[in-house]
């Protein structure tokens, strides 16, 4: 397991595009995080993972503004810093890409793109939206992104999720995020409009985005990540890198060392020590409690 609270630049020494520790959130008497750290690099996809309930929105939600951390510290760039609103950490080039997109979907694609801040011609009061620069500049971006599309007045509704998605992604990379947080990019599309967004991920990756990708879907963050950090109730049971080669669990334990394969990730996310438990408990009752057990415990990859 890595230490991201003594990690305080990446392998080549850069500094973390951002980093956070000790991040701590309650209300009332629910505590919602609990001293949870990640950071993340440039060119680099750190993957926060866990199950409903695991606190991944109220985490997100700090890491763009819209909630203050109870305790912990924030720093961009190596540089300490404290967002007051989402529009602070944009300005810090922080951009979050939530589940609703925050898209209009009767707008066209290019309205969308540059919603609230159009590109426009004229002077004072008689400032008009430049729709041709406009249209020019969403080809460019989106073509820089790998995304074709044939006309850029296109009613946004009318678009595949996985392209509302991709749009959602370059708008943001144009308007200078240097960190994209993606909050569950994935959750809602089938397995083809779900690889979409998944290339366009590794597209912002390669352009010099660090990508925070939020998911529940462990197989979705194995192809893309580097890193993953791993939410549970609040809190976090470590960050791994990637071990290639496939381990087998005869009971639930946590990985040895600061990588992890994907059946340890599965077996993690999909709560494995429980299922061990309860496995243990039907067997008292047998036959086809403990066969339906079993398997649970296969589908969950323990």
């Amino acid at each position: 397991m890595t230490d991201v609270t003594t990690t305080a630049a990446t392998s080549d020494g850069r500094a973390h595009l951002l980093a956070v520790e000790h991040l701590s959130k309650a209300f009332g008497s629910v505590q919602a995080i609990k001293d949870v750290s990640l950071n993340v690099g440039a060119s680099e996809v750190m993957c926060l993972l866990g199950d409903n309930g695991a606190g991944k929105s109220t985490l997100i939600k700090m890491l763009a503004g819209v909630y203050h951390p109870d305790t912990g510290t924030y720093t961009v760039e190596g540089e300490p810093v404290s967002f007051s609103s989402p529009r602070d950490a944009l300005n810090h080039g922080i951009a979050t890409v939530y589940q609703d997109l925050a898209m209009i979907p009767l707008m066209s694609i290019t309205r969308n793109f540059f919603l609230g801040s159009e590109p426009t011609r004229g002077l004072g009061p008689f400032r008009t939206f430049d729709l041709a620069k406009a249209d020019g500049i969403v080809r460019q971006e989106l073509g820089q992104m790998g995304i074709s599309i044939r006309d850029t007045s296109q009613p946004v509704g009318t678009m595949s999720g996985g392209e509302r998605q991709s749009v959602a992604i370059a708008r943001a990379v144009y308007f200078g995020a240097k960190v994209l947080i993606l909050d569950e990019p994935t959750s809602a599309l089938g397995v083809k409009q779900a690889g979409v967004v998944l290339k366009y991920v590794v597209q912002a990756k390669q352009r010099g985005c660090g990508v925070i990708f939020i998911t529940h879907n462990p197989h979705h963050a194995w192809l893309v990540g580097d890193r993953f950090t791993i939410l549970n109730r609040g809190q976090s049971l470590g960050t791994y890198t990637k071990k290639v080669l496939a381990a087998t669990l005869p009971e639930f334990a946590a990985p040895a060392g600061d990588q992890i394969t994907l059946e340890e990730l599965v077996s993690m996310m999909a709560g494995g020590r429980e299922l061990v438990e309860l496995s243990h408990e039907l067997e008292q009752f047998g036959g086809g409690e403990a066969a339906a057990a079993a398997e649970v415990q296969k589908e969950a990859g323990v």
